[in-house]
């Protein structure tokens, strides 16, 4: 079979080369490019004649997967599939497999850090020292005695509110189902209304599919307290981010860190939540570290190879 990855997944050539090495040997003609595109018909010369692609977490889109006609499998180097062109992928049998689990703890601890950066003042207080001032006024609260809402308690979710309820958080959670780790834990599940309103901290964990974009509309970024820190390392398109600015600058909501919007950075400079007061913004970085990259490459070529040997792992529906 000719297997293709079709761009880079942050880790070196060698740890590539390395497990790339089994399809070779098993005689598989394997194709590594080491340089990203979101040109479609780039991405079609680059899928020509693959019996499995391998991507990261740039768009696959429809047209590229309709020009694919050997295409079989596709291996995933991400948790959500949003950017792939699921509909045209079932119309052509092609199996799709994501890399679940590979950022739990990245993720979750990016979320962390953002709470208490956005509860300590830090990026504050770091401006205040720059220019010679003095930590008066800028202590800020702590995580532990304070309720943290997760909206989406799926492996994410669940890691996350683990790492709260260790600095002392109460943890509530709405989610469609319930977990019984989960209410061992301590979690308790209530309405989505519930967990809006009564959380001083909420984490929006939710995949984006058809059902949840759009999911945290004005009214109900309206519902949160005016002090609370809403932290999204989720996916942009959920929220209504133009109402969550105008809440910031209303001071109808505390702080917000995001670290996803409604593009890929780099974000156009007249976006709402540039512009906004009170807001930690990252590049979309919650789910990269040494360690998440290394894991996540094992887990797309482990794919691959569970393709091969008839017993496929991680499949999406």
């Amino acid at each position: 079979m000719k297997i293709s990855l079709l761009e880079p997944l942050g880790v070196s050539e060698e740890v590539i080369r390395s497990l790339s090495e089994k399809l070779v040997q098993d005689g598989h003609e394997f194709v590594y490019y080491d340089t990203k595109t979101t040109d479609s018909e780039e991405l079609k010369k680059r899928s020509e004649g693959c019996d499995i692609v391998m991507i990261a977490n740039n768009p696959y889109p429809e047209e590229v997967v309709a020009s694919a006609r050997q295409l079989k499998m596709l291996s995933v180097a991400f948790t959500g599939i949003d950017h792939v062109g699921i509909l045209q992928c079932r119309k052509q049998n092609v199996m799709i497999c994501n890399a679940a689990g590979y950022s739990n703890q990245t993720v979750a601890e990016l979320i962390i850090g953002m709470a208490v950066d956005a509860l300590r003042n830090v990026v504050k207080a770091d401006q205040t020292v720059r220019a010679g001032g003095t930590s008066a006024g800028i202590g800020g609260c702590e995580i532990g005695g304070r309720t943290v809402g997760i909206i989406g308690l799926g492996k994410i979710g669940l890691m996350t509110a683990k790492l709260f309820l260790a600095f002392g958080a109460k943890v509530i959670a709405y989610n469609r189902s319930e977990s019984e780790e989960a209410k061992a834990l301590g979690i308790e599940y209530k309405t989505l209304e519930e967990v809006l309103s009564e959380s001083d901290i909420v984490s929006l964990n939710l995949p984006l599919n058809n059902e949840t974009r759009g999911f945290l509309s004005k009214e109900k970024i309206a519902l949160m307290k005016p002090d609370t820190v809403f932290i999204n390392c989720a996916r942009g398109p959920i929220v209504d981010n133009a109402a969550l600015a105008e809440a910031l600058d209303q001071d109808r909501l505390g702080f917000a860190c995001i670290d996803v919007y409604d593009m890929e950075p780099p974000i156009p400079k007249d976006y709402p939540l540039l512009h906004a007061k009170n807001t930690i913004l990252t590049p979309h970085q919650a789910f990269i570290s040494e360690e998440s990259m290394i894991r996540r490459a094992k887990i797309v070529f482990d794919n691959v190879y569970a393709y091969l040997d008839g017993n496929p792992v991680n499949v999406c529906d």
